[in-house]
């Protein structure tokens, strides 16, 4: 009896913000995909980051005057999408709650956040925390008591969480990964990068996922 090959490892470079919807469902889709894919593949995720609205004030704005001044979209068709939204989002198991009081909010912190959580191993499980709160539960994701909480939820140290964020800790680390993938293309997210050579972009259906990462499998 022969022995069934290793999964193949591959490295994912998952570039997004945490205020963007596309990108939670982008995941979602990544990881129903890496689940049907248990045992062919095996997944380094980083998240990388970006930021749609890097010049957010600390109060943040209102996200239909935000989205209608940025794209020149009407309230209606910014209800349509999120109609839009919500139906993919709950196809994949994901709750979006965005509505006409929605926020949108600085996401830097969030970001530096995350760097800290790559080092500790609970990216992941911060990740995702951060997308509920902001999506599903219309949280504050510049508001260090709710980053912190969200830091001790991922398993994370509250203390070292908090003095993180009050120390300014990881901005330089964050700033260079952010130019270094804008200077590489990236001008939209969710953006998935495979091996560092294989691009998916958008907010595509696990089946496109798992059909791309199967294929480099099979080539590697």
């Amino acid at each position: 009896m022969s022995t069934p090959a290793p999964p193949v490892p591959v490295r994912i470079d998952f570039v997004s913000d945490v205020s963007c919807p596309w990108c939670a469902i982008g995941l979602a889709s990544l990881q129903q995909a890496l689940a049907k894919l248990e045992g062919q593949v095996t997944a380094d995720i980083h998240f990388q980051p970006f930021e749609l609205n890097p010049q957010m004030t600390a109060e943040g704005e209102d996200s239909t005057e935000h989205l209608v001044l940025k794209y020149g979209s009407s309230a209606e068709q910014i209800d349509a999408n999120r109609a839009a939204i919500r139906d993919r989002g709950a196809a994949l198991g994901f709750t979006f709650n965005m509505d006409r009081r929605s926020r949108v909010y600085n996401t830097f912190d969030a970001h530096r956040l995350l760097h800290w959580a790559e080092l500790e191993g609970r990216h992941i499980a911060l990740k995702q925390a951060l997308l509920r709160a902001y999506f599903t539960d219309g949280e504050d994701v510049s508001a260090h008591d709710a980053l912190v909480r969200l830091a001790v939820e991922a398993g994370l140290d509250a203390e070292r969480a908090r003095q993180m964020l009050a120390d300014d800790e990881y901005a330089d680390e964050v700033r260079a990964q952010e130019q270094f993938f804008m200077s590489r293309g990236i001008h939209s997210v969710p953006a998935t990068i495979i091996n560092g050579q294989h691009l998916i972009s958008g907010g595509q259906p696990p089946e496109a996922f798992e059909e791309a990462l199967r294929q480099i499998a099979t080539a590697a």
